[in-house]
């Protein structure tokens, strides 16, 4: 065997520990082969590209909801959309909470569904931003003197 076929020995990307490559892989290989080192890189490896990809899947789930409606079809359109009303209890609580039932009948469901996709898209961006802003406050706060934060009943000031 020709020494530039042989595979040096490295550590494993999860457990650390050493191991010698299989050829056959090569510099592919990046765990020892361990069933529970291979599963918890490929579950890294998900995690990133779900990470990296995260409007795909939004996109699936619109595409999704909208393609179990059915036609647009007025006389087809309340048999189709009764599984998606509020009253379903399979259903998530939707982030409008107002009365479906009356919203449908003035506005198409595809179109209710994409507002609701839209109020829960602007929704976890408002909670994004407040849990920074909550965090920010709570460094600013540690900052101070425990005496300028109490109520004054229990500490007295230096």
């Amino acid at each position: 065997m020709e020494a530039k076929h042989r595979h040096r020995k490295r550590p494993c990307r999860v457990c650390g520990k050493w191991y010698a490559p299989n050829p056959r892989l090569g510099d592919r290989q990046q765990t020892c082969g361990v069933l529970a080192c291979r599963q918890k890189w490929h579950a890294r490896q998900c995690a990133k590209w779900n990470r990296k990809n995260r409007t795909y899947f939004k996109e699936i789930y619109l595409r999704g909801r909208l393609r179990s409606l059915g036609s647009d079809h007025p006389a087809q359109r309340t048999s189709s959309c009764s599984s998606w009303r509020i009253n379903d209890p399979s259903r998530r609580s939707s982030p409008l909470n107002l009365p479906q039932e009356v919203i449908q009948e003035v506005i198409e469901v595809k179109a209710l569904i994409i507002i609701e996709y839209i109020v829960r898209l602007l929704s976890r961006g408002v909670q994004e931003v407040m849990r920074t802003q909550l965090i920010e406050t709570q460094k600013e706060i540690r900052k101070l003197p425990m005496w300028s934060i109490s109520r004054g009943d229990s500490q007295k000031p230096p």
